[in-house]
């Protein structure tokens, strides 16, 4: 009797304890949030308005590039007092985080190597072989471009590693270094519009109502024009058609005022014909000398039947007009009158 007692008893205690509530897991600690001021904010980029023309690094061990971006191998590395040669300001729209979007492009350090692969150059001479080759700042294709040689011209072999032979840079070669390690001397310039001596030279825009121009005395040339070919551009009304004599003035005429502008400056040059690549550049062409590959002029022409594109790579004659752009005093623009191929 005592023994189903217990029994009784303990199926009771053993229902209490089983109806008793089970305690959840303690919750997981919520992860600590940083202080709002523990993060450090990132200094907007000092604006900075480079012009063609030298300038002074104001770091030290400053990285030289490849390209305008941190993408770009590091060529060589400049000091302090440096003075490198601006090509011309590049800023790039969608830089990276923590990239400076505001590049210099310059002329090829000293001491910094070039490459190229020697199967483009030609064993005996040393002579480029393809119509462009490009320079590159390594021996390998995955290494940047940092210029163009043309056909015929001779290079200088530095030493070789594998198929890739290390050259004397040319004096067009570039690179690219961070604007902010960069000084100018003077006050920041704006850049002015295209200028010629006799009368401001603007490219009119696409978009823009065609101009009018005077007849056309030949059709447009749908093919590149033959070796000899001489073709006019249509002469501006402003300017004495060539071959006629303006009628001398009476005797008795008084003489011209002091401040009478100077008369036109005619000229011819010689030179094969290139698009430009610099976004500062006054015109999209330029006249470039055979032999050294500088450019002679910038080609501008109001003519609707004269187009350069034709000519791109031609070896030319042009005469016209010869101005000045502000930013470029030592490369004038030629205003084309006269065109003839001559190979």
């Amino acid at each position: 009797m005592k023994t189903n007692s217990w029994m009784v008893l303990g199926m009771l205690l053993s229902l209490s304890l089983s109806a008793q509530p089970v305690a959840d897991p303690p919750p997981a600690a919520a992860p600590k949030s940083a202080p709002a001021n523990s993060a450090s904010p990132v200094a907007a980029e000092t604006p900075v308005v480079l012009v063609p023309g030298a300038a002074t690094i104001t770091g030290d061990n400053v990285n030289v590039r490849g390209k305008a971006s941190f993408v770009g191998e590091i060529i060589t590395r400049l000091h302090k007092g440096d003075s490198v040669q601006v090509i011309e300001q590049v800023i790039r729209d969608k830089a990276a985080a923590g990239e400076p979007s505001q590049w210099a492009k310059i002329g090829y350090p000293a001491g910094a190597k070039v490459w190229v692969h020697n199967s483009y150059i030609d064993a005996t001479s040393k002579a480029v072989l393809p119509l462009r080759l490009n320079l590159r700042a390594g021996p390998g294709e995955n290494y940047s471009v940092v210029g163009m040689i043309e056909r015929g011209t001779t290079v200088k072999e530095v030493s070789v590693k594998g198929n890739w032979l290390e050259i004397e840079p040319p004096d067009d070669a570039y690179a690219f270094v961070a604007a902010q390690f960069l000084k100018q001397e003077g006050p920041a310039v704006t850049i002015p519009p295209v200028v010629s001596i006799a009368a401001p030279v603007a490219e009119p825009p696409v978009t823009s109502t065609p101009v009018v121009e005077p007849p056309v005395v030949a059709p447009p040339v749908t093919e590149p024009p033959a070796v000899g070919t001489v073709v006019a551009a249509t002469t501006p009304p402003s300017e004495e058609p060539a071959g006629i004599t303006p009628e001398p003035e009476p005797a008795d005429a008084p003489p011209p005022p002091a401040e009478e502008p100077l008369p036109p400056r005619i000229v011819s040059h010689q030179g094969i014909v290139r698009g430009t690549w610099s976004i500062q550049a006054p015109t999209k062409f330029a006249l470039v000398s055979p032999d050294t590959g500088r450019t002679i002029n910038y080609l501008f022409t109001t003519s609707t039947n004269l187009d350069l594109n034709r000519y791109k790579g031609l070896h030319i004659i042009v005469t016209g007009e010869e101005g000045l752009d502000e930013r470029w005093r030592n490369t004038p623009v030629i205003t084309i009158q006269r065109i003839q191929v001559i190979e």
